[in-house]
């Protein structure tokens, strides 16, 4: 008989409970500038605060939630100042990294890229903005490590880890993953076909955009 060693377990629990966690973030449940209680989580998963705190330092790792000294750990804020300079570089860092994908494409990378489009294509239709959003993220790490350039990567995910719940909160609304992916194939077909200028200029404004419809996301709130 098999048995699965108790290490491997506890990981495996702790895991299971920072995506659940994460779930619950984004879908609302827990908002920006909420604190997370040990205790409370504790025994609504019915578990111990071991699992518990090593499933928030796995967030915490991630940009999702974040640690205050004296006071706990809260799911991450950003002011709108803050958000509109991170976009604003995002956009800089994204469009030098698109470019240079069109530099070094090839036939693997182009059937790679088609696949995850379809499947994002699939993921707005059936309006699954989870599935969209963990393709999404997949479609713009990819560009990055077809960019070759670790210091602009390493850049690009500290951006991303203090947006990644309002990214994710932005396709909740109707029309938004749609948009996205269109934005996607045209950044997709300037890298598909080397043009590096076109690849660099739809990149820059993809991410400007998905910064208007956050933005137009928080007005209606």
């Amino acid at each position: 008989m098999t048995t699965v060693p108790p290490i491997a377990t506890a990981e495996g629990l702790s895991r299971s409970i920072a995506e659940q966690l994460k779930q619950l973030i984004y879908a609302g449940e827990f908002k920006a500038g909420d604190r997370l209680n040990e205790a409370a989580l504790a025994a609504r998963m019915g578990t111990s605060r071991g699992p518990i705190r090593e499933a928030i330092r796995i967030l915490t790792g991630t940009g999702l939630v974040t640690p205050v000294m004296n006071r706990g750990v809260f799911v991450r804020q950003v002011s709108v100042r803050e958000l509109l300079e991170i976009y604003d570089l995002r956009a800089l860092v994204f469009g030098f990294a698109a470019a240079r994908a069109a530099e070094n494409v090839g036939e693997a990378d182009r059937a790679s890229f088609e696949a995850l489009l379809d499947a994002m294509e699939r993921a707005a239709q059936a309006n699954e903005a989870g599935a969209y959003y963990e393709h999404n993220v997949q479609f713009h790490e990819r560009i990055l490590r077809l960019s070759n350039n670790a210091r602009a990567h390493q850049l690009y995910d500290s951006y991303v880890k203090e947006l990644h719940l309002y990214r994710r909160q932005n396709f909740n609304a109707p029309g938004n993953m749609r948009r996205s992916n269109v934005e996607h194939r045209k950044i997709f077909d300037a890298i598909s076909k080397g043009n590096a200028a076109k690849a660099k200029q739809f990149a820059e404004e993809h991410i400007q955009a998905g910064r208007t419809r956050l933005l137009a996301l928080a007005d209606d709130r």
